[in-house]
């Protein structure tokens, strides 16, 4: 199990150690375990986890280096958020999802993978005004379409910060969305594509905040009035 995995990372060239290796095993057992209880993922193979969960929140690794503060909003089973933790110690994490079942699956994994500097929130973002512009980085992977997802994100960044989306279909999540992203006081500043597996294309879009989000944003009915 440990070979797979490693070996994998190595084909993105990310080298990994067998403490490391361990810990995505010991995660893989977990996210398995509670997946019989709860609809945490609907990718249950190992094989594909490691391929499509691990491998693929790690491609982004290289924005999240250092000692940073990250949010990941709508969590879920803890992609990519997770992956980048193990990797980088340093990153001050928060999750938060709006399920309390996924948070509580969250809570274990951060305590079972013995990760410090861990934060599980139950909560809608839009509620969380508490965290507004409290990041270096915030981070979403199949959450929402773009425009959407930077409402979501935008004011809980610092200025100079990035928020990173993981996403399948570049050039359909930039339609219309960089209107949005100039309203939100953001900038795409990169988008990064890549393959993993058999095939399996992806992209990350890479946004920074240059100026201050109005306080108006996120609103409570931005899913059903986009900008």
């Amino acid at each position: 199990m440990k070979d797979f995995i490693i070996k994998e990372f190595s084909k993105v060239k990310i080298n990994i150690d067998g403490d490391n290796a361990a810990k995505f095993s010991d995660y893989y057992n977990l996210l398995t375990e509670w997946n019989n209880k709860f609809n945490l993922t609907a990718i249950t193979r190992f094989e594909d986890v490691v391929i499509k969960h691990f491998v693929d929140s790690a491609c982004g690794l290289k924005y999240f280096e250092g000692n940073i503060s990250l949010c990941d909003i709508g969590a879920g089973a803890g992609f990519p958020s997770l992956p980048l933790k193990i990797l980088n110690n340093k990153i001050n994490l928060t999750m938060i999802d709006k399920l309390n079942k996924r948070v509580t699956f969250l809570e274990e994994a951060v305590s079972r993978l013995k990760l410090d500097n861990c934060k599980c929130i139950h909560s809608r973002i839009e509620d969380a005004v508490n965290l507004r512009e409290s990041f270096d980085r915030v981070t979403a992977r199949a959450v929402a379409l773009l425009p959407l997802l930077c409402e979501y994100a935008l004011p809980h960044l610092k200025i100079g910060g990035l928020f990173i989306a993981y996403k399948t279909d570049t050039e359909k999540e930039l339609q219309g969305a960089e209107k949005a992203i100039n309203i939100l006081g953001g900038k795409i500043v990169d988008i990064n594509k890549y393959t993993i597996g058999e095939g399996y294309k992806r992209s990350l879009i890479v946004i920074k905040k240059i100026k201050r989000t109005a306080k108006i944003y996120p609103r409570k009915n931005a899913d059903k009035l986009p900008l």
